[in-house]
C-alpha cells in the first residue's frame, strides 16, 4: 500500500487563499471528497468567544471554500457543520470567530446538527460494526445516536493545531467528537482516547470521504482547548488520513504521537491510518514540516479547571463525581465550566495570553475580516484596524450568565426528562 500522505505548506496573508488550494492539492483531497456528494465543512468551535487557535479561523473556512470552487465543486453541494455542547454557544461562536461571515459570503448553508436534522441509532446506522467498538457500546448500553445526513455525505473536517488537557493534542480525530456525539458526550471523558478511534471507524463506514485540513497559522499551547498560550506559527496541513495529519501536528508541537497521544496509537494499531511519522509521504514545505516547537503541552501548567477535570475522571474523585455526571445532577458541571472559563478567566486571563498573537498579521486580518479585499492569492493589505480587546467585565459576565441559563435548558438530563413527560 502506498504511504499515507500529509502536506505541510508555509503560509502568510497575503498567499493564504493560494496555500489552502495547493495544501489541498498536494494531499489529493479530489481523489477523496466526492464531487456529486454533499460535503459537510466540519467547524470547529472550542469556545464561543474569539481565541487565538481554539476555533477554525475564517480564513481557514474561506480558503478550503474558494479552493473548492475553483476545483469545480459545486457550492449547492456544500455546506457549513455544527453540532451542539452544553458549554459552547454555536450560535454566538459562528458570529464571534466570523465563520458565518464567510459562509453567508458565498452563500452557503449553514447546518446546526441538532437544530431539526435526523438522528439515527448507532446500530442501525452501521449495524455490525458495533460489535468493534473499543468502548462506545459500554458507555451507551442501549445505543447512541448519530446524524442521519452524514451517511453517504462528505465530510472535511476544520481543526486546529492546539494541545488539549484530554488527549494531550487535538486535531482531526477529536473534531469529530463535536459532530457524531450529541447527547451526554461527557460520559466518554473517562475513555476518551477509544472513544476517538472508535468514531473514526465510524466516519469510514458512514461517509463518502473523509477528509482534515487543519490551520496552524495560531497554535495553542498549554491546558487547551481554551486556556492556551496562542503563538503564530504560519502553517497549515491537509490529508486523507485522519491518524497521520494528528501525528504530524502533534510532531510539529514537540510530541511523540505514538508515545504521548493514546488515540493515535491505539487507531494506527487498529490500522485506521499511519501514526509513525517515518512511514509517512510528507510533502510540500520540508523545512516547515521538519520544524519543532517545543510546546509543553497541556499537563505542565494546568488550570484549576484541568486539574478538576483529572479529578473526576481519573483521580480519587472519580467514583462519586462520575456518578453524578449520570444523573439529574449532572449540570453543576456545566455551570462550573462556564462561569469558569467564561466569567473568570476569559475576562483576567485571556487578554495577556492574545496580545502577541492580536499584534500579528494575522490579528489585524481577523480584527479587518469583511472589510478588506481580497485576491486569488489571498489578502495582501491585513487591514488599518489595529486589533484591541474590547471585552468588558460586565458585558461578559452577562454573556456567562446567559449561556448558564442556556446550559440549563437544555442540559440533556432536563431535556430527556421532558421529551418523557411529553410522551405521558
Amino acid at each position: 500500500m502506498p504511504a499515507s500522505k500529509v502536506a505541510v505548506v508555509q503560509t502568510r496573508p497575503e498567499t493564504v487563499r493560494a496555500d489552502y488550494h495547493r495544501v489541498l492539492n498536494l494531499a489529493g483531497y479530489q481523489d477523496v471528497i466526492a464531487k456529486d456528494a454533499d460535503t459537510a465543512l466540519k467547524i470547529n468551535i472550542s469556545w464561543h468567544f474569539f481565541f487565538p487557535a481554539c476555533s477554525t479561523t475564517p480564513w481557514q473556512l474561506d480558503g478550503v471554500i474558494h479552493a473548492m470552487l475553483k476545483d469545480g465543486y459545486k457550492k449547492e453541494l456544500v455546506h457549513g457543520c455544527h453540532n451542539r455542547t452544553v458549554v459552547i454557544d454555536a450560535h454566538l461562536g459562528e458570529r464571534e470567530n466570523k465563520q458565518v461571515d464567510v459562509l453567508d459570503a458565498y452563500g452557503l448553508r449553514n447546518v446546526h446538527l441538532y437544530e431539526g436534522e435526523e438522528w439515527l441509532n448507532i446500530r442501525d446506522a452501521v449495524g455490525e460494526l458495533t460489535g468493534e467498538f473499543l468502548c462506545l457500546n459500554d458507555v451507551y448500553p442501549d445505543g447512541f445516536a448519530i446524524p442521519k445526513r452524514f451517511i453517504g455525505e462528505n465530510v472535511i473536517h476544520l481543526p486546529t493545531v492546539k494541545t488539549h488537557v484530554f488527549t494531550t493534542t487535538t486535531g482531526a480525530m477529536k473534531n469529530a467528537f463535536g459532530g457524531l456525539l450529541n447527547e451526554h458526550r461527557h460520559w466518554t471523558h473517562p475513555v476518551i482516547h477509544e472513544t476517538l478511534v472508535d468514531l473514526l471507524m465510524i466516519q469510514q463506514e458512514i461517509h463518502r470521504g473523509v477528509f482534515a485540513v487543519m490551520d496552524g497559522t495560531f497554535a495553542g499551547d498549554g491546558p487547551g482547548p481554551r486556556c492556551m498560550t496562542p503563538y503564530v506559527k504560519n502553517v497549515l496541513l491537509a490529508s486523507a488520513d485522519q491518524v497521520a495529519i494528528d501525528a504530524v501536528a502533534a510532531k510539529l508541537m514537540g510530541f511523540e504521537p505514538l508515545d504521548d497521544c493514546a488515540y493515535i496509537r491505539l487507531a494506527h494499531e487498529k490500522g485506521l491510518g499511519c501514526g509513525d511519522v517515518n512511514e509517512l509521504d510528507i510533502v510540500g514545505d520540508e523545512l516547515a514540516a521538519r520544524q519543532n516547537w517545543n510546546f509543553s503541552g497541556p499537563f505542565k501548567e494546568m488550570t484549576f479547571a484541568s486539574r478538576m477535570q483529572h479529578l473526576i475522571y481519573w483521580g480519587p474523585l472519580k467514583r462519586p463525581l462520575e456518578w453524578s455526571l449520570k444523573t439529574w445532577l449532572a449540570p453543576w458541571s456545566y455551570i462550573a465550566s462556564v462561569l469558569y472559563h467564561d466569567a473568570y478567566w476569559y475576562p483576567f486571563k485571556s487578554k495577556r495570553q492574545m496580545k502577541q498573537c492580536l499584534a500579528s498579521e494575522w490579528g489585524r486580518l481577523f480584527e479587518n475580516w469583511g472589510k478588506v479585499e481580497a485576491t486569488e492569492e489571498g489578502f495582501p493589505n491585513p487591514g488599518t484596524e489595529k486589533p484591541e480587546y474590547r471585552r468588558g467585565f460586565w458585558g461578559l459576565l452577562k454573556e456567562a450568565a446567559r449561556i448558564l441559563v442556556l446550559c440549563i435548558k437544555e442540559a440533556p438530563e432536563f431535556a430527556a426528562r421532558r421529551r418523557r413527560a411529553a410522551h405521558r
